[in-house]
């Protein structure tokens, strides 16, 4: 068959599949829409542009030549890879598919906004693909802004680079996260400034990032510096040093659903400071995909304890 040939369309397939399925030239030409006429035409031209009778006119009806029986079957196959591939295209271009890499602080993972967020998206675009890996909130930024990182999920504050957008999503009270054998280990902490001895643990940041700027503006508010030792790695590290009493630490209320040994976890009296989960991404992304994901995230506002 010379699919090459200048003459040859997809239609062809079409009008010939359709009377194939009618049996019938007039049935065939109004389910296409077209008079009987012009679709008797379009069939004999199909036979010349293949070489070979498609019909058997010798008998009554519409009768297949052995060549049009393997036509009728591989024309099938085309067709319906053709509206597979432009049903591919369209959802492609709706931001139906594609791939999303998405970084994360596994504090933000605790707090929900992660697995429900990405759970809702697949849900309406389960041809997306996405890619999820844990990262520290400085390097997902930075990789945001140089083109290596789709999205991410940070704990705000933190410095913004250039090109990169940032919109809180989830604001959460904090608690403190107190030792086995603290005086507060079994009662409520009316005011931070009873904790003003403490060594408050955070992570590895500086003081206008994630946690170690909550604590600091927390402490700050209840009316006094605190000592802060910025040592830990991440979530595991910091319950760690609080479990063998190297201090304590402010961390967002959603940790306390990890039920460590030796660890307790304490609400806050008049603390307004909130850790909030941001969601990160690059201005004028162009990518339809990202771009559906972004536009999902943008529809909800954050709201406190939630």
């Amino acid at each position: 068959m010379a699919l090459n040939d200048p003459g040859f369309e997809l239609r062809h397939l079409r009008y010939f599949v359709s009377l194939v399925e009618e049996r019938n030239f007039e049935r065939a030409a109004a389910r296409l829409g077209i008079a009987q006429p012009g679709l008797s035409q379009q069939i004999r031209s199909l036979e010349k542009i293949v070489g070979t009778p498609l019909l058997d006119r010798s008998r009554r009806g519409v009768q297949l030549t052995h060549s049009g029986e393997t036509l009728f079957q591989e024309a099938r196959k085309v067709l319906a890879q053709t509206e597979a591939t432009v049903a591919a295209i369209n959802r492609a271009g709706r931001g139906e598919s594609g791939r999303i890499s998405i970084g994360y602080v596994a504090s933000a993972a605790y707090s929900g906004a992660v697995v429900g967020s990405i759970r809702d998206f697949k849900r309406d675009y389960p041809y997306v693909e996405v890619e999820l890996q844990e990262m520290e909130l400085r390097q997902q930024l930075q990789r945001i802004a140089d083109g290596l990182l789709d999205f991410g999920y940070i704990r705000a504050p933190a410095p913004i680079p250039s090109g990169v957008s940032v919109q809180v999503v989830l604001r959460e009270p904090l608690v403190a996260m107190i030792p086995d054998g603290h005086e507060f280990a079994e009662r409520p902490i009316d005011t931070l400034a009873r904790l003003t001895q403490e060594t408050f643990i955070t992570p590895r940041q500086p003081p206008d990032v994630g946690f170690h700027r909550n604590t600091l503006q927390a402490c700050r508010e209840a009316g006094f510096e605190p000592s802060v030792d910025a040592v830990a790695h991440d979530f595991t590290e910091i319950a760690a040093l609080v479990g063998i009493g190297m201090g304590i630490a402010l961390v967002p209320q959603s940790m306390s659903r990890v039920e460590l040994p030796d660890i307790y976890y304490r609400p806050l009296g008049s603390v307004a400071v909130t850790s909030d989960v941001a969601i990160a991404y690059r201005r004028g992304e162009g990518a339809p995909a990202v771009k559906a994901f972004i536009a999902r995230h943008r529809e909800h506002q954050p709201s406190p304890g939630n």
